[in-house]
């Protein structure tokens, strides 16, 4: 079961780097995107970061704060952040609880066997810790700009 739009989603505190973990209460009053990947240096999520970075300034002029979220550990997300000059915090979901709340975990195939993945997917959260928007089998180029149009549109 995942949350649907104009739902409050349930609070959780999840491991991230920099600030060392991160709390959904914590962040009322600010709009929040949650951007799942399904891992650290790989093509299609290094593009997608890249894209949330180069539009940060703009996502923080609209109120809107951003986290990356994949099951890597922190090592790994310090380690992807600094290679990529992420500037916003990477959430490690190693025990796939937030994973799980959103409904992310998948089976997919890869090399024609069956494995549990992320599959990507953003969603926005209003200030009043409401889900506004979700995208789901997300095309990593351009995705940012997508969601950065929907973040404004929030006012």
């Amino acid at each position: 079961m995942s949350i649907a739009i104009g739902q409050a989603v349930p609070d959780f505190t999840a491991a991230s780097t920099g600030s060392g973990s991160v709390s959904l209460a914590g962040l009322r009053g600010r709009k929040v995107v949650l951007y799942f990947y399904p891992k650290d240096s790989t093509p299609g999520c290094t593009l997608e970061s890249q894209q949330f970075r180069d539009l940060r300034g703009e996502f923080e002029a609209a109120g809107a704060v951003i986290f990356g979220i994949s099951r890597d550990s922190l090592k790994s997300h310090e380690k992807f952040r600094g290679n990529e000059c992420l500037p916003f915090d990477l959430i490690s979901d190693a025990d796939e609880a937030v994973c799980r709340l959103f409904d992310v975990i998948k089976t997919k195939n890869m090399y024609g066997k069956q494995v549990q993945g992320i599959e990507r997917s953003t969603f926005v959260i209003d200030a009043e810790g409401v889900l506004r928007a979700e995208w789901r089998k997300v095309k990593a180029d351009g995705h940012a700009a997508v969601v950065l149009e929907a973040v404004k549109a929030l006012g």
